[in-house]
């Protein structure tokens, strides 16, 4: 895509935001937010408009397990799913093309309820051009969608400009790991949050002002056009799951 293709596809409408959580586990005490019947997924759409799969990280899942899923959502459910910590964390990001075919042939079958992928890397991983790059040109050459990343080792910052190229966006994460990932960076086509709790992380619920000031950020960003997504990933205690719902109602959706 062409920076005038681009500029004309964010300056239109605003964009989408997608607040949900990672997983699709509903906290007890939150359960009356979820009435109905159905799996914890079909209750869970009936309030959210995304979920981050975190499970592909750890482990394959079956082509007909993902159609299921797509199935038990509605048709403008989007769901993010994470890159296997094979690709990302044993091989680091180098001779992937199996895992990769393998892994896009397997959350394929979402269709198109597959929202964008999510690769996370490890600390220990550094920014290598030449290794990112032929990295890169291998997904792009198998799969043309949203793609979005969260390195977690300083050195990344140097690959900003390579993101953009690639068409990949950096997340904005909570706890900041980075100079440069407090903000949604990297291509500007797509905006993401992960929120992972604070001070514990993890654990930690966040407050009101902070879902207040969040909910004006989402709607600032959206209004370049691109997707706007925001990941709550303290979900050990369950909290995950009362700060989407809040934030939903600060958004006004």
């Amino acid at each position: 895509m062409n920076d005038a293709v681009l500029d004309g596809a964010l300056s239109k409408k605003p964009g989408r935001i997608f607040v949900g959580c990672a997983g699709w586990s509903l906290a007890r005490e939150h359960a009356p937010a979820f009435p109905g019947d159905g799996t914890h997924l079909e209750r869970y759409a009936r309030q959210f408009n995304t979920a981050e799969i975190n499970s592909s990280f750890y482990r394959p899942h079956r082509p007909q397990t993902y159609a299921r899923w797509a199935d038990s959502v509605p048709a403008d459910f989007r769901f993010s799913v994470k890159i296997p910590k094979l690709i990302s964390h044993e091989q680091r990001l180098q001779d992937s093309d199996q895992a990769l075919d393998e892994f896009l042939g397997q959350c394929g079958e979402l269709g198109e309820r597959l929202g964008c992928l999510l690769l996370q890397l490890p600390p220990s991983l550094a920014f290598e051009p030449r290794a990112a790059e032929v990295f890169f040109t291998r997904l792009r050459q198998r799969f043309a969608g949203q793609v979005v990343i969260e390195p977690r080792h300083g050195s990344w910052v140097q690959g900003e400009p390579m993101l953009t190229h690639y068409r990949v966006a950096q997340a904005g994460v909570d706890p900041s790991r980075l100079s440069n990932d407090s903000q949604p960076s990297g291509w500007p086509g797509l905006s993401y949050r992960r929120l992972h709790g604070a001070p514990r992380i993890y654990y930690s619920a966040y407050e009101e002002d902070y879902l207040i000031r969040l909910a004006a950020e989402l709607k600032a960003e959206s209004q370049s056009g691109a997707p706007t997504w925001c990941i709550f990933d303290n979900t050990a205690s369950g909290a995950a799951t009362g700060n989407a719902l809040r934030l939903i109602e600060l958004l006004g959706q």
